[in-house]
Protein backbone atom coordinates (compact mmCIF):
# COMPACT_ATOMS: atom_id res chain seq x y z
CA UNK A 1 0.00 0.00 0.00
CA UNK A 2 2.43 2.60 0.70
CA UNK A 3 5.35 1.47 -2.20
CA UNK A 4 5.54 4.44 -4.13
CA UNK A 5 7.66 3.30 -6.75
CA UNK A 6 5.15 3.04 -9.09
CA UNK A 7 3.92 6.51 -8.26
CA UNK A 8 7.50 8.44 -8.64
CA UNK A 9 10.80 8.02 -10.49
CA UNK A 10 14.50 9.25 -10.30
CA UNK A 11 16.42 10.66 -12.92
CA UNK A 12 19.73 8.51 -13.20
CA UNK A 13 22.03 11.95 -12.60
CA UNK A 14 20.17 13.11 -9.41
CA UNK A 15 20.22 9.99 -7.95
CA UNK A 16 24.01 10.26 -6.19
CA UNK A 17 22.49 13.82 -4.53
CA UNK A 18 19.15 12.09 -3.49
CA UNK A 19 20.41 9.32 -1.50
CA UNK A 20 23.19 11.75 -0.52
CA UNK A 21 20.29 13.31 1.12
CA UNK A 22 18.49 10.59 2.30
CA UNK A 23 21.20 9.72 4.32
CA UNK A 24 21.63 13.02 6.05
CA UNK A 25 17.87 12.14 7.07
CA UNK A 26 18.84 8.82 8.54
CA UNK A 27 21.61 10.05 10.30
CA UNK A 28 20.09 13.03 11.91
CA UNK A 29 17.41 10.29 13.00
CA UNK A 30 19.93 8.34 14.65
CA UNK A 31 21.40 11.60 16.28
CA UNK A 32 18.16 12.42 17.54
CA UNK A 33 17.58 9.14 19.09
CA UNK A 34 21.10 9.08 20.70
CA UNK A 35 20.28 12.60 21.84
CA UNK A 36 17.21 11.45 24.00
CA UNK A 37 18.81 8.39 25.21
CA UNK A 38 21.44 10.78 25.86
CA UNK A 39 19.37 13.45 27.66
CA UNK A 40 16.78 10.32 29.70
CA UNK A 41 19.96 8.97 31.19
CA UNK A 42 21.45 12.03 32.50
CA UNK A 43 24.47 12.03 30.19
CA UNK A 44 24.31 15.18 28.54
CA UNK A 45 26.61 17.57 31.27
CA UNK A 46 29.39 14.51 31.80
CA UNK A 47 31.57 16.50 28.53
CA UNK A 48 32.33 19.69 30.13
CA UNK A 49 34.69 21.18 27.65
CA UNK A 50 34.13 21.09 23.91
CA UNK A 51 37.25 20.83 21.55
CA UNK A 52 36.30 19.66 17.49
CA UNK A 53 39.00 17.31 16.76
CA UNK A 54 40.23 16.08 20.88
CA UNK A 55 37.11 15.21 21.58
CA UNK A 56 36.45 12.83 18.46
CA UNK A 57 38.90 10.41 20.26
CA UNK A 58 37.29 9.34 23.61
CA UNK A 59 39.70 8.08 26.52
CA UNK A 60 42.10 5.70 26.25
CA UNK A 61 43.62 4.75 29.43
CA UNK A 62 43.22 4.87 32.91
CA UNK A 63 45.00 8.16 32.91
CA UNK A 64 42.96 9.95 30.36
CA UNK A 65 39.76 8.87 32.48
CA UNK A 66 41.09 10.11 36.02
CA UNK A 67 41.45 13.65 34.15
CA UNK A 68 37.75 13.97 32.32
CA UNK A 69 36.47 13.02 35.92
CA UNK A 70 38.19 15.10 38.00
CA UNK A 71 37.16 18.11 35.37
CA UNK A 72 33.81 16.52 35.99
CA UNK A 73 33.71 17.26 39.15
CA UNK A 74 34.37 20.63 39.22
CA UNK A 75 31.18 21.48 37.88
CA UNK A 76 27.93 21.19 39.72
CA UNK A 77 25.87 18.19 38.32
CA UNK A 78 29.01 15.93 40.01
CA UNK A 79 28.65 18.39 43.53
CA UNK A 80 25.18 18.44 43.82
CA UNK A 81 23.76 14.97 42.28
CA UNK A 82 26.30 12.81 41.14
CA UNK A 83 28.71 13.32 43.68
CA UNK A 84 28.75 9.56 44.59
CA UNK A 85 29.45 8.85 40.85
CA UNK A 86 32.60 6.21 40.64
CA UNK A 87 35.13 6.60 37.51
CA UNK A 88 32.83 3.69 36.21
CA UNK A 89 29.60 5.57 36.69
CA UNK A 90 31.04 8.31 35.09
CA UNK A 91 32.66 6.33 31.55
CA UNK A 92 28.46 5.15 31.79
CA UNK A 93 26.98 8.84 31.05
CA UNK A 94 30.07 9.72 29.46
CA UNK A 95 29.56 7.65 26.72
CA UNK A 96 26.53 8.56 25.05
CA UNK A 97 27.32 12.05 25.30
CA UNK A 98 30.54 11.24 23.36
CA UNK A 99 28.69 9.42 21.05
CA UNK A 100 26.14 11.97 20.28
CA UNK A 101 29.01 14.38 19.81
CA UNK A 102 31.10 11.96 17.20
CA UNK A 103 27.77 11.23 15.59
CA UNK A 104 27.47 15.53 15.02
CA UNK A 105 31.06 15.24 13.49
CA UNK A 106 30.47 12.84 11.07
CA UNK A 107 26.64 14.46 10.09
CA UNK A 108 29.35 17.59 9.40
CA UNK A 109 31.44 14.89 7.37
CA UNK A 110 28.61 13.70 5.48
CA UNK A 111 27.23 16.58 4.73
CA UNK A 112 30.34 18.71 3.44
CA UNK A 113 32.63 16.33 1.92
CA UNK A 114 29.75 15.19 -0.92
CA UNK A 115 28.70 19.03 -0.95
CA UNK A 116 32.00 20.04 -2.30
CA UNK A 117 32.47 16.94 -4.79
CA UNK A 118 29.07 18.30 -6.07
CA UNK A 119 29.92 21.91 -6.35
CA UNK A 120 33.59 20.43 -7.94
CA UNK A 121 31.45 18.05 -10.28
CA UNK A 122 28.76 20.99 -11.33
CA UNK A 123 26.40 18.84 -10.23
CA UNK A 124 23.92 20.72 -8.17
CA UNK A 125 21.45 22.97 -9.93
CA UNK A 126 21.06 26.54 -8.42
CA UNK A 127 18.55 25.78 -6.76
CA UNK A 128 20.09 22.80 -5.50
CA UNK A 129 23.13 25.16 -4.46
CA UNK A 130 20.85 27.57 -2.47
CA UNK A 131 18.81 24.88 -0.65
CA UNK A 132 21.82 22.55 0.36
CA UNK A 133 23.42 25.62 1.12
CA UNK A 134 20.91 26.66 3.54
CA UNK A 135 21.48 22.77 4.77
CA UNK A 136 25.14 23.46 5.91
CA UNK A 137 24.27 26.59 7.57
CA UNK A 138 21.81 24.81 9.49
CA UNK A 139 23.90 21.63 10.48
CA UNK A 140 26.77 24.06 11.62
CA UNK A 141 24.36 26.23 13.52
CA UNK A 142 22.94 22.77 15.22
CA UNK A 143 26.26 22.23 16.26
CA UNK A 144 26.29 25.74 18.11
CA UNK A 145 23.28 25.59 19.93
CA UNK A 146 24.38 22.12 21.26
CA UNK A 147 27.01 23.05 22.79
CA UNK A 148 25.00 26.78 23.96
CA UNK A 149 22.60 24.48 25.88
CA UNK A 150 25.30 22.26 27.45
CA UNK A 151 27.02 25.54 28.62
CA UNK A 152 23.64 26.56 30.11
CA UNK A 153 23.89 23.23 32.91
CA UNK A 154 27.67 23.96 33.51
CA UNK A 155 26.49 27.19 35.24
CA UNK A 156 24.85 27.30 38.79
CA UNK A 157 21.78 24.93 37.90
CA UNK A 158 22.92 21.28 36.78
CA UNK A 159 20.24 20.94 34.18
CA UNK A 160 19.92 22.67 30.75
CA UNK A 161 17.72 25.33 30.27
CA UNK A 162 14.52 23.69 29.01
CA UNK A 163 14.42 26.58 26.33
CA UNK A 164 17.60 25.82 24.93
CA UNK A 165 16.87 22.18 24.84
CA UNK A 166 13.49 23.04 22.54
CA UNK A 167 15.75 25.32 20.10
CA UNK A 168 18.33 22.42 20.07
CA UNK A 169 15.78 19.36 19.39
CA UNK A 170 13.41 21.68 17.00
CA UNK A 171 16.34 22.83 15.33
CA UNK A 172 17.66 19.07 14.76
CA UNK A 173 13.84 18.23 13.55
CA UNK A 174 13.61 21.32 11.15
CA UNK A 175 16.96 20.11 9.67
CA UNK A 176 15.80 16.63 8.86
CA UNK A 177 12.26 17.95 7.78
CA UNK A 178 13.73 20.13 5.20
CA UNK A 179 16.91 17.77 4.02
CA UNK A 180 13.69 15.73 3.44
CA UNK A 181 12.09 18.45 1.36
CA UNK A 182 14.89 19.34 -1.01
CA UNK A 183 15.49 15.09 -1.34
CA UNK A 184 11.50 14.72 -2.08
CA UNK A 185 12.37 17.67 -4.56
CA UNK A 186 14.16 15.69 -6.90
CA UNK A 187 11.70 13.11 -7.69
CA UNK A 188 9.24 13.17 -10.76
CA UNK A 189 5.87 12.06 -10.32
CA UNK A 190 4.60 9.46 -12.77
CA UNK A 191 0.64 9.68 -12.17
CA UNK A 192 -1.40 12.79 -12.74
CA UNK A 193 -1.09 15.64 -9.57
CA UNK A 194 -2.42 18.15 -11.79
CA UNK A 195 -5.77 18.58 -9.39
CA UNK A 196 -5.54 21.34 -6.67
CA UNK A 197 -6.95 20.75 -3.55
CA UNK A 198 -5.97 23.86 -1.61
CA UNK A 199 -8.20 23.09 1.52
CA UNK A 200 -6.17 20.14 2.28
CA UNK A 201 -2.98 21.73 1.55
CA UNK A 202 -4.02 24.50 3.44
CA UNK A 203 -4.81 22.17 6.56
CA UNK A 204 -1.62 20.20 5.86
CA UNK A 205 0.01 23.20 6.60
CA UNK A 206 -1.76 24.09 9.43
CA UNK A 207 -1.08 20.28 10.78
CA UNK A 208 3.23 21.02 10.29
CA UNK A 209 2.60 24.02 12.30
CA UNK A 210 1.09 22.47 14.99
CA UNK A 211 3.56 19.61 14.68
CA UNK A 212 6.49 21.43 15.47
CA UNK A 213 4.94 23.50 18.18
CA UNK A 214 3.73 19.95 19.55
CA UNK A 215 7.58 18.76 19.20
CA UNK A 216 8.68 21.88 21.15
CA UNK A 217 6.73 21.52 23.64
CA UNK A 218 7.46 17.72 23.78
CA UNK A 219 11.29 19.28 24.31
CA UNK A 220 9.62 21.71 27.52
CA UNK A 221 8.22 18.51 29.07
CA UNK A 222 11.59 16.46 29.07
CA UNK A 223 13.88 19.04 30.21
CA UNK A 224 11.21 20.00 33.02
CA UNK A 225 10.76 16.26 33.58
CA UNK A 226 7.33 17.34 33.15
CA UNK A 227 6.57 13.74 32.54
CA UNK A 228 7.25 12.48 36.05
CA UNK A 229 4.11 14.09 37.61
CA UNK A 230 0.12 13.60 36.94
CA UNK A 231 0.95 10.33 35.61
CA UNK A 232 -2.70 9.46 34.65
CA UNK A 233 -4.78 10.06 31.35
CA UNK A 234 -7.42 11.44 29.88
CA UNK A 235 -7.40 13.09 33.18
CA UNK A 236 -4.45 14.82 35.03
CA UNK A 237 -5.20 13.53 38.81
CA UNK A 238 -8.71 13.48 39.23
CA UNK A 239 -9.61 16.19 36.78
CA UNK A 240 -9.48 17.32 33.31
CA UNK A 241 -7.42 20.21 33.53
CA UNK A 242 -6.19 20.28 36.94
CA UNK A 243 -5.53 22.98 39.05
CA UNK A 244 -1.60 23.18 39.18
CA UNK A 245 -1.92 24.36 35.54
CA UNK A 246 -2.58 27.76 36.98
CA UNK A 247 -0.37 27.54 40.28
CA UNK A 248 2.55 30.13 38.82
CA UNK A 249 1.75 33.77 38.63
CA UNK A 250 1.86 35.45 36.15
CA UNK A 251 -0.44 33.09 34.13
CA UNK A 252 0.96 33.02 30.61
CA UNK A 253 4.48 31.30 32.95
CA UNK A 254 2.35 28.24 33.39
CA UNK A 255 2.56 27.71 29.96
CA UNK A 256 6.51 27.98 29.48
CA UNK A 257 8.03 27.13 32.95
CA UNK A 258 4.84 25.49 34.75
CA UNK A 259 5.34 21.37 34.93
CA UNK A 260 1.47 21.27 35.28
CA UNK A 261 0.95 24.26 32.23
CA UNK A 262 3.50 22.46 29.80
CA UNK A 263 2.34 18.90 30.11
CA UNK A 264 -1.25 20.35 29.89
CA UNK A 265 -0.39 21.63 26.42
CA UNK A 266 1.73 18.91 25.37
CA UNK A 267 -1.73 16.85 25.96
CA UNK A 268 -4.40 18.70 24.27
CA UNK A 269 -2.45 19.89 21.61
CA UNK A 270 -1.76 15.87 21.01
CA UNK A 271 -5.70 15.59 20.45
CA UNK A 272 -5.89 18.53 18.05
CA UNK A 273 -3.31 16.74 16.06
CA UNK A 274 -4.97 13.88 15.76
CA UNK A 275 -8.49 15.49 15.19
CA UNK A 276 -6.97 17.92 11.89
CA UNK A 277 -5.36 14.36 10.53
CA UNK A 278 -8.69 12.32 10.71
CA UNK A 279 -10.50 15.47 9.38
CA UNK A 280 -8.34 15.52 6.16
CA UNK A 281 -8.32 11.81 5.75
CA UNK A 282 -12.34 12.33 5.91
CA UNK A 283 -11.99 15.52 3.61
CA UNK A 284 -9.83 13.55 1.24
CA UNK A 285 -12.42 11.10 0.84
CA UNK A 286 -14.86 13.25 -0.32
CA UNK A 287 -12.38 14.39 -3.13
CA UNK A 288 -10.67 12.68 -6.08
CA UNK A 289 -7.69 12.56 -4.64
CA UNK A 290 -5.02 10.34 -7.01
CA UNK A 291 -3.81 6.98 -5.30
CA UNK A 292 -0.23 8.56 -4.28
CA UNK A 293 -2.20 11.11 -2.12
CA UNK A 294 -4.69 8.50 -0.72
CA UNK A 295 -1.72 6.17 0.81
CA UNK A 296 -0.19 9.73 2.12
CA UNK A 297 -3.19 10.06 4.26
CA UNK A 298 -3.76 6.85 5.43
CA UNK A 299 -0.12 6.30 6.50
CA UNK A 300 -0.02 9.54 8.27
CA UNK A 301 -3.33 8.50 10.01
CA UNK A 302 -1.49 5.34 11.15
CA UNK A 303 1.48 6.96 12.36
CA UNK A 304 -0.92 9.85 13.92
CA UNK A 305 -2.47 6.26 16.16
CA UNK A 306 0.34 5.22 17.09
CA UNK A 307 2.25 7.98 18.04
CA UNK A 308 -0.62 8.71 20.66
CA UNK A 309 -0.92 5.40 21.91
CA UNK A 310 3.39 6.23 22.81
CA UNK A 311 2.72 9.59 24.28
CA UNK A 312 -0.19 7.79 26.91
CA UNK A 313 1.84 4.98 27.28
CA UNK A 314 4.94 6.91 27.91
CA UNK A 315 3.08 8.87 30.29
CA UNK A 316 1.40 6.44 32.14
CA UNK A 317 4.28 4.59 32.98
CA UNK A 318 6.12 7.58 34.09
CA UNK A 319 8.69 7.95 31.05
CA UNK A 320 10.73 4.91 31.05
CA UNK A 321 13.63 5.11 28.79
CA UNK A 322 12.97 2.93 26.62
CA UNK A 323 9.48 3.94 26.06
CA UNK A 324 10.66 7.83 25.79
CA UNK A 325 13.14 6.76 23.09
CA UNK A 326 10.66 5.47 20.82
CA UNK A 327 8.12 7.88 21.71
CA UNK A 328 10.54 10.34 20.14
CA UNK A 329 11.21 8.37 17.40
CA UNK A 330 7.06 8.31 16.33
CA UNK A 331 7.37 12.13 16.31
CA UNK A 332 10.22 11.65 13.82
CA UNK A 333 7.86 9.26 11.97
CA UNK A 334 5.28 11.56 12.12
CA UNK A 335 7.23 14.97 10.99
CA UNK A 336 8.32 12.93 8.17
CA UNK A 337 4.85 11.72 7.04
CA UNK A 338 3.36 15.29 7.34
CA UNK A 339 6.52 16.50 5.29
CA UNK A 340 5.53 14.15 2.71
CA UNK A 341 1.72 14.93 2.19
CA UNK A 342 2.39 18.68 1.90
CA UNK A 343 4.81 17.35 -0.71
CA UNK A 344 1.86 15.06 -2.27
CA UNK A 345 -0.41 17.94 -2.34
CA UNK A 346 1.38 21.03 -3.17
CA UNK A 347 0.39 22.89 -5.88
CA UNK A 348 2.50 21.23 -8.27
CA UNK A 349 4.78 17.91 -8.18
CA UNK A 350 7.21 17.53 -10.92
CA UNK A 351 6.32 15.10 -13.67
CA UNK A 352 8.17 12.89 -15.44
CA UNK A 353 9.83 15.19 -18.72
CA UNK A 354 9.10 13.08 -22.24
Amino acid sequence: MFNYSNFFTLQQKDKPIFYWLLLGCLLVFVMVIVGGITRLTGSGLSMVDWHLMMDAIPPLNEEQWYEKFEAYKLFPEYQIVNYHFTLEEFKAIFFWEWLHRLLGRLIGVVFIVPYIYFLFKKKLSKKLIIQTTILLGMGALQGFIGWWMVKSGLVKDPDVSHFRLAIHLITAFLTFAYTLWVALGLLESKIDFSTKFTSITKWLKVLLILLIIQIIYGAFVAGLNAGFIMNTWPKMGDQWINDAVFAIKPLWKNFTEGLAGVQFIHRYLALIVVGIIVFLWVKAAKHQVNIAQQNGLKLLLLIVFIQFLLGVFTLIYAVPLWLGVVHQVGAFFLLAATVFCVFLFKEKVRGVRQ
